[in-house]
């Protein structure tokens, strides 16, 4: 299975603050939405919690130190049955290799880490793709960031036009290994 990571990124590498998003982008929500339908997606509690429920049509694989049953976890349940929990990155990946869902379209060629910040620092050397949208801007006022990565370790395998937005610009850039 491809181990790919997906991260909307300023250009001082920003992610977010105070738990949520910087930005609102509909054409990077429906990107997302489209590279990760029928796929496992591995996220941090926080990013969980912050989401507020299981994410349709993909296997949701949450990492926590403690190892939870859904009710025990910001008292959510999951509800889809495409919700599970790890207590490490590794046995994450191994969940979503080989766990069946509701909203598989197959066996997944591929599982997504979105987030948060220390999430993607751990995953970040394991991936062999990065999907990232890079968001031409600084956000100062960020509590968390993107990993800053050697890019001489991937090689750019696409970039989108440029698209702009709510003020902002921004491009969607897969770069592998």
């Amino acid at each position: 299975m491809e181990k790919c990571l997906i991260a909307a990124i300023a250009d001082d590498y920003a992610l977010g603050k105070d738990n949520n998003l910087l930005w609102h982008l509909s054409e990077d929500l429906k990107y997302f939405k489209r590279l990760t339908s029928g796929h496992p997606v591995i996220m941090g509690r926080k990013t969980y919690e912050s989401i507020g429920r299981p994410l349709p049509k993909r296997l949701n694989i949450v990492l926590t130190r403690k190892a939870q049953t859904p009710d025990q976890v910001g008292g959510m349940a999951g509800s889809t049955g495409n919700l599970l929990y790890a207590s490490t990155l590794e046995e994450a990946f191994a969940l979503a290799a080989s766990t069946p869902f509701e909203g598989r379209v197959d066996e997944p060629d591929q599982c997504f880490v979105m987030g948060g910040g220390s999430i993607y620092e751990q995953a970040l050397p394991l991936c062999d793709k990065l999907f990232l949208t890079e968001v031409h801007t600084t956000r100062p006022d960020a509590d968390t960031f993107f990993p800053a990565f050697d890019r001489s370790l991937y090689r750019e395998l696409s970039r989108s036009e440029l698209y702009a937005e709510n003020h902002l610009t921004y491009h969607f850039v897969i770069y592998g290994r």
